[in-house]
């Protein structure tokens, strides 16, 4: 199965052009699946059948299993010139091993809103997920939506995002990758309206074999829009990613500023990262900057830590709690903040 593909070919020899996958069982039957919290703060949650549509998305595939047999849909709707938080956890276990969901998230003009949707595993099941996470930003609003996918190493994780943004608008986006099998991600931003601003903050955690796949897009469309993308990441055993980035100025985009940076650090000689940071541009007036670096741990800086007493296990996850910190800060929720920072010390033992 091919998937996630980036918006232009690039060459062969880069490998990176889209993903192929072997030996994934996606399903053709859903149980419904009942495992699942929602806290809901003010906004409004409710069932959701409408189709799903993406520009990109993950592929044909993927996207018609969630129009066809999806097993959860919802809608959440922020209303206007109010703050609004929502948390909603799917957690896999033995009843409830495949999820197919689509969440569709609007949030009204001058609203303010935090949206929080973890996918975990509570037993060592092979489970499966297929999403789709969308946002339509309407005037003026401001969302933060973190996503954190704590999934177990037998299990496969497919995601699609695609947000629209309006003038004014602002969406922050905190991806924390640690969970799957393989782990394939597809997000698109379509910055519509003038003044608008969305903010991607990414840290992916592998180990094993683990093979990570992102594809982050944003397209510019609006007056002095803005789109920031950062990605720290940090690999051991023969975990592998693939990081493909691509900020697309579009005609009429002036003033806009498009940032993309990618860091991996390398815990194992035989951990593989590559990367694809691309700039395309049909505007004048525009800023655009990208970079991409991989590498192993600073020997200067683990030799000063382990000069302070600290053995070479600890030591390592000084320094990969350190590269994360900027990213964790930006969670206020301290009970999410506490999980992730458990699952970082767990994976790195």
């Amino acid at each position: 199965m091919k998937l996630n593909e980036t918006p232009i070919r690039t060459s062969r020899n880069f490998n990176i052009n889209n993903i192929e996958i072997e030996d994934v069982n996606i399903p053709s039957k859903l149980k419904k699946f009942e495992n699942v919290q929602i806290l809901n703060k003010d906004a409004n949650v409710k069932e959701d059948d409408s189709k799903v549509n993406l520009t990109y998305g993950l592929g044909e595939i993927l996207e018609n299993q969630i129009n066809d047999i999806a097993n959860k849909k919802i809608k959440i709707e922020t209303p206007d010139n109010q703050t609004n938080e929502v948390k909603i956890k799917y957690i896999f276990d033995d009843k409830n091993l495949a999820l197919v969901d689509s969440t569709k998230i609007v949030t009204e003009e001058n609203s303010k809103s935090t949206i929080i949707i973890e996918y975990a595993s509570n037993k060592e099941v092979e489970a499966f997920h297929n999403g789709v996470i969308s946002v339509n930003a309407k005037a003026n609003s401001n969302v933060n939506v973190i996503i954190v996918n704590l999934m177990n190493e037998n299990s496969n994780n497919f995601l699609s995002i695609e947000n629209s943004l309006d003038t004014g608008s602002k969406v922050n986006y905190t991806l924390i990758d640690f969970g799957g099998k393989n782990s394939i991600t597809n997000y698109y931003s379509n910055l519509l309206g003038d003044n608008s601003e969305n903010i991607i903050n990414t840290m992916y955690l592998g180990k094993n074999n683990q093979l990570f796949d992102l594809n982050y897009i944003g397209e510019l469309r609006g007056k002095k829009t803005n789109i920031n993308i950062e990605v720290e990441g940090a690999l051991k055993d023969k975990a592998q990613k693939h990081f493909k980035g691509t900020i697309d100025f579009k005609k009429g985009a002036k003033k806009a500023k498009g940032n993309e940076s990618e860091s991996c650090m390398l815990l194992s000689d035989t951990a593989k990262s590559l990367a694809l940071p691309i700039l395309l541009c049909s505007e004048e007036d525009v800023e655009g900057n990208h970079s991409s670096s991989a590498g192993k741990a600073n020997e200067k800086e683990l030799f000063y830590i382990m000069s302070r007493g600290f053995e070479y296990k600890e030591a390592m996850k000084l320094m990969v709690r350190a590269k994360f910190n900027k990213i964790l800060n930006g969670i206020k929720n301290e009970e999410l903040k506490n999980e992730i920072s458990y699952e970082i010390d767990k994976r790195l033992d």
